[in-house]
């Protein structure tokens, strides 16, 4: 009787060990949670509409106007902690980033100097699907601001892929027996490509992180460990850039290596903030706007990035705003263009695609759709060039989503009569006219009939 009244004991004493263990374990995920909220119980401060608290730093200008306190915030864990030093094998020129540098890239980025990235942009980085496989050539997309950034970046890798490399049949079966070799070297071209051009052909700056910390926090300016730790390399070439990225291409697409950020700060650093400047105007003045406790990348990031220029609309060239100020657009063709549909389009011409983006060098487009975004391409590189090939043709598309395991291909018919459209829409199910991708796509092919062939649509 005493043996099993002390087993009983025991085991008791077992379980109330377990339990304390587990209310521990539970609380510090709450504490986490509250944390990245800013919910914590010290501290009272109301959050404004975007999820921001306001503290008593002074602003950059020192007239001590409140600034956001930061926003975006985790617990140093898994990938969002610290990226490990780079492995640096270049003997480029190159410099420490300053403090001046940091609060410059700082205001540019989120105008001021406490926002930080938050967790699902420091996830971000540019990695392939397996080699060999039917999304060999597409890039693993994450959720959050990041991905306009990567579906972005997808458009060039095509580009490269079907257009411009070298000893390659431009057809669908080529993207999809890439190696991982391959794979490599697209990104590189992909990634050197956009800096260059951002550079306006003359120098390329790329950011790689070091184990210094060249700049302290100061009270007008919050450090993250990951800024303060840039060395900044110039590049005269492209194809040294090329070289350059493709030897450091582990910082841009290893897991962990905030390589998304890293490009990002490079194409800032590459287009300059001088030319930044005169890029944007009175209707945008930072590149990143804040939404639901992250942030997303304004049309100016995008713009960027497809054209070297950090336009902030859509449309041609330039327009009179509703004060007579001047309103920067696309001055002229890219080699990958730009979609949208959704709750941003209205009649007024300032959210209406020009020409420029619509009818790009080459047929990919960038397509912003109720704001997710994916990649629209054909094969054939004479489409936008020839108006016979544009009476049918095929469009794929590439969402990104974890469920798509291939691309999607859809038949454009853009000469079918009218009787023949509704006979086609009835034959699809009902509502399919309005299908989003599809009204994209007849923002510029008017009254097209579209065909999905067995995909069911996913936008």
């Amino acid at each position: 009787m005493a043996v099993a009244f002390l087993d009983q004991e025991q085991s008791s004493q077992e379980l109330d060990l377990e339990e304390i263990t587990r209310k521990i374990s539970f609380l510090d995920k709450w504490r986490e949670i509250f944390s990245y909220h800013r919910l914590g119980t010290n501290n009272t401060t109301p959050q404004n509409h975007e999820g921001s608290h306001v503290s008593a730093a002074k602003s950059e200008d020192g007239s001590g106007t409140p600034q956001p306190k930061r926003q975006g915030l985790l617990p140093s864990s898994g990938p969002c902690s610290t990226p490990k030093p780079s492995i640096i094998s270049s003997k480029s020129s190159s410099f420490p980033i300053s403090l001046a540098m940091a609060t410059k890239l700082r205001q540019s980025l989120f105008g001021n100097t406490v926002y930080v990235f938050s967790c699902d942009w420091k996830k971000a980085c540019f990695r392939f699907h397996e080699p060999f496989s039917d999304l060999a050539f597409a890039l693993e997309v994450g959720k959050g601001g990041a991905q306009s950034i990567q579906m972005a970046v997808q458009g060039l890798i095509i580009k490269y892929l079907l257009f411009t490399r070298e000893g390659k049949d431009c057809n669908f079966h080529s993207l999809c027996a890439i190696s991982k070799q391959e794979q490599k070297q697209a990104l590189a071209v992909a990634l050197a490509g956009i800096l260059w051009v951002a550079g306006e052909a003359q120098k390329a700056t790329i950011c790689l992180v070091t184990e210094d910390t060249q700049v302290t926090s100061t009270p007008d300016y919050a450090g993250d460990n990951f800024t303060e730790r840039l060395q900044l390399f110039e590049v005269l070439e492209k194809e040294a850039t090329e070289k350059f990225i493709y030897d450091h291409l582990q910082c841009f697409s290893g897991e962990g290596s905030h390589g998304v950020i890293l490009f990002l700060y490079s194409l800032i650093f590459s287009r300059t903030f001088e030319r930044l400047q005169k890029d944007l105007d009175v209707s945008t003045i930072h590149l990143l706007q804040p939404n639901a406790g992250g942030f997303l990348c304004r049309q100016a990031v995008l713009n960027m990035v497809l054209t070297g220029r950090a336009s902030p609309h859509v449309f041609n060239g330039c327009q009179n705003g509703k004060s007579q100020e001047i309103l920067h657009g696309v001055p002229a063709r890219s080699n990958v263009g730009y979609l949208q549909w959704g709750k941003h389009t209205s009649e007024d011409g300032l959210s209406q695609v020009g020409s420029m983006l619509k009818t790009p060098k080459l047929p990919i487009w960038l397509c912003n759709i109720n704001g997710s975004y994916s990649v629209l391409f054909s094969t054939n590189r004479q489409l936008l060039a020839d108006w016979k090939a544009e009476r049918r043709f095929d469009l794929h598309l590439y969402g990104g989503q974890p469920f798509q395991k291939k691309l999607a291909r859809l038949t454009v018919d853009t000469h079918s009569h009218h009787w023949e459209s509704n006979q086609r829409e009835e034959e699809h199910g009902p509502g399919r006219r309005f299908s989003p991708v599809e009204m994209a796509i007849r923002t510029k092919w008017r009254e097209a009939t579209i065909n999905w062939n067995g995909s069911v649509p996913f936008f």
